[in-house]
């Protein structure tokens, strides 16, 4: 048993932050059924493992625009405790299966909603993605250099951090709520409101006036020569972290330098510091210093590639990778200490398990026939 054992999860089936959202669940024991469009199984001759975010999970096609893919697809809601869909504001009213009609047949499910500018707003109908969410919130405009400006930090900050992530922590919080109320309600999930809220500290030091709006200029942000990254001999790279004054001093000792003249909070020489420091790392390997630095009081870690990261020896030990239908992948988390989480099974197939899930939600077999031979459903021949 694992930690949401039980939870039944309807998702019909977008990209980025609605399926990160929904591996989160799986991998925490949730039920997932995925909806996916019909016309996705003419792609079945592809291996779909390499879809890791689809890990754990169910897969049935429906045509949402024909009435009986449309009622098949409020049968399985209605058996479910959360759905989840990432289309933009009124698609899913316009199919019909809006939070309204869910909710009329099912007042108990929670109705998540993930949108990158949410369901309301001067923006709310107009398209984007994650770099664009980041640049409105303020987050992508501190993340970069002083050279050459703002750097998408991939889409870590808004679809997967901003996004997925606020929306799991949303619909089990409202599941929750719905368990001793027996109300479930709308979740409205927009990556510009949970980018903005990742970035919530960084505003109480703006307003303290700890940190200023310019990039590199800032202890966090590439700015200072203790929290940075530095390259090597040998083209690789290394993070020192040396925030703490005790971490600060020992590294200034093992770098051979005096603290009198490496004040750290000296914000004018912050510059030229960080030069002495990469003049010095470049001497050695990332090896090298990994070696001298690893075991040391400084905060340290090299700097790995994705290939690199699963094999080091700390990661290994955690287990944090695991090898799912022959595709590396990062294991679930967190980490529970009684209804441990696991990745039941590879990617499914798009319509893999179209026929099963719909006898599962009580639809008889000349129904689920007359919904595969006119293109209702479709389902993945083995």
């Amino acid at each position: 048993m694992s930690v949401l054992s039980g939870i039944r999860v309807v998702e019909f089936g977008g990209i980025g932050p609605g399926p990160y959202c929904c591996m989160l669940l799986a991998d925490m024991g949730a039920e997932v059924v995925r909806v996916e469009r019909t016309t996705v199984v003419g792609c079945d001759a592809v291996a779909p493992q390499f879809n890791t975010m689809l890990r754990g999970q169910r897969s049935v096609a429906l045509d949402l625009k024909q009435a009986g893919g449309r009622d098949a697809a409020l049968r399985l809601c209605d058996g479910a405790d959360i759905v989840i869909e990432g289309f933009r504001p009124g698609v899913m009213e316009s199919l019909g299966l809006g939070p309204e009609v869910v909710l009329a047949r099912h007042p108990a499910v929670v109705y998540g909603r993930m949108t990158g500018w949410g369901q309301t707003g001067p923006l709310a109908d107009t398209p984007g993605h994650d770099i664009n969410y980041i640049a409105l919130t303020g987050a992508l405009h501190a993340i970069g250099t002083a050279a050459q400006g703002p750097v998408p930090p991939l889409i870590l900050a808004g679809d997967f951090g901003g996004g997925g992530a606020y929306l799991a922590i949303g619909v089990l919080a409202a599941y929750i709520e719905a368990k001793r109320t027996g109300q479930g309600q709308i979740v409205d999930a927009a990556i510009v409101d949970g980018a903005a809220a990742s970035m919530t500290a960084f505003y109480g030091m703006l307003a303290a006036g700890s940190v200023v709006e310019q990039r590199e200029s800032n202890p966090l942000d590439g700015g200072s020569h203790f929290y940075n990254t530095y390259e090597t001999r040998d083209g690789g790279y290394i993070s020192i972290a040396a925030i703490e004054p005790k971490f600060y001093a020992r590294l200034l000792q093992l770098l051979g330098l005096s603290g009198a003249d490496y004040a750290q909070n000296d914000r004018v020489h912050w510059q030229e510091h960080r030069v002495t420091f990469a003049n010095i790392f470049k001497q050695k390997t990332r090896g090298e210093w990994t070696g001298l630095l690893q075991q040391e009081e400084l905060c340290f870690a090299p700097v790995l590639s994705m290939s690199e990261a699963p094999s080091h020896p700390h990661l290994a030990a955690r287990n944090s990778f695991v090898n799912i239908g022959g595709v590396v992948q990062p294991a679930p988390a967190p980490r529970f200490s009684r209804t441990a989480s696991q990745v039941k099974s590879a990617p499914a197939f798009a319509g893999q398990h179209t026929v099963a899930e719909l006898a599962d939600c009580g639809l008889g077999q000349s129904t689920i026939d007359s919904l595969l031979k006119s293109g209702a459903a479709r389902q993945r021949e083995e």
